[in-house]
């Protein structure tokens, strides 16, 4: 098997980055799970803030891995037209049962062109959809990165130049099937601790036992989420089965074309090359053109 070009690699720089904004997203998602009640973090309404502060973190991101080992305009065009069709797929399911199709192309794109490019896709399609959906609010920020995660994911698989066929069907199937639900999972993880104080068997109660919240939670997801989680599942498995086959040629067909791997190379000045054919008759013309403008004037060379 030919081994697979990837378009944005991850560098020293951009991986440090990588690892620096997942962990803070990791404590971001799970911080009222281990916050006192009387510290002030468990309110829900101080988690605006904690979401804010992770949008520079996500840009840092993306213009480190940009930057790193030399991307070219090339892969940012790719970027730029998978995120615009990933943005404009979000709307079809309008968030119906969770029927959304922009999860079976995320998957595939970051499967084709790597990690670094899956991470950079995904925030970058979830942040245009933000946009293009008006859903611009608190979440933006949890939401790019959780798609990130999920397009990172999918470029770690393994066999990715060796695997073919239906075996890598399956995988992917399998995988975008586990990665929808747990998508759905973590952001009920960011808007759960809305429900802190209410009265209800699910709610989130600041300074609990970890055990006793993780159990509530568990609760919620099934009763509020899993109804859109297992249709987002259902619905990426069956594009991916479906349309994996042809957009995965597609992606690997403009990767090589693209040639991302390749690098530049300028040749230097080679030797003159006399005119021949036309080339010397037209040389000819101009000569005796320029003879007849002016007769005082003799050529210096022949």
């Amino acid at each position: 098997m030919q081994r697979q070009a990837r378009a944005v690699r991850i560098g020293l720089r951009s991986a440090l980055t990588l690892v620096l904004v997942s962990a803070v997203g990791v404590a971001a998602f799970g911080w009222p799970l281990l916050a006192a009640p009387d510290s002030g973090l468990a309110h829900a309404q101080d988690a605006p803030w904690l979401f804010a502060a992770l949008l520079p973190l996500l840009l840092a991101v993306v213009v480190a891995t940009l930057s790193d080992n030399g991307v070219d305009s090339k892969a940012i065009a790719m970027i730029g037209v998978l995120a615009a069709a990933g943005a404009a797929l979000r709307p079809l399911g309008a968030g119906t049962a969770g029927i959304e199709p922009m999860f079976f192309l995320m998957v595939l794109s970051g499967r084709v062109l790597g990690p670094g490019f899956g991470f950079v896709l995904g925030a970058l399609s979830m942040f245009a959809s933000a946009l293009l959906t008006g859903g611009v609010g608190p979440w933006m920020p949890f939401q790019m990165l959780s798609m990130g995660w999920v397009c990172m994911g999918a470029g770690l698989l393994p066999g990715r130049d060796t695997l073919r066929g239906r075996g890598e069907l399956l995988l992917i199937a399998a995988y975008g099937a586990v990665a929808s639900v747990l998508y759905g999972t973590v952001m009920n993880l960011q808007g759960w601790t809305y429900l802190g104080g209410l009265s209800t068997g699910v709610s989130f109660v600041p300074g609990d036992p970890v055990a006793d919240n993780l159990g509530r939670f568990l609760v919620y997801c099934l009763a509020t989420s899993l109804g859109w989680d297992l249709p987002r599942a259902a619905l990426t498995v069956v594009l991916a089965l479906a349309l994996g086959p042809s957009v995965l040629r597609a992606l690997r067909r403009a990767t090589r074309r693209a040639a991302f791997d390749t690098p530049a190379r300028f040749a230097g000045p080679g030797p003159a090359r006399a005119p021949q054919g036309d080339d010397a008759s037209a040389q000819s013309g101009e000569t005796a053109a320029t003879s007849r403008r002016n007769p005082d004037e003799t050529p210096a060379s022949s």
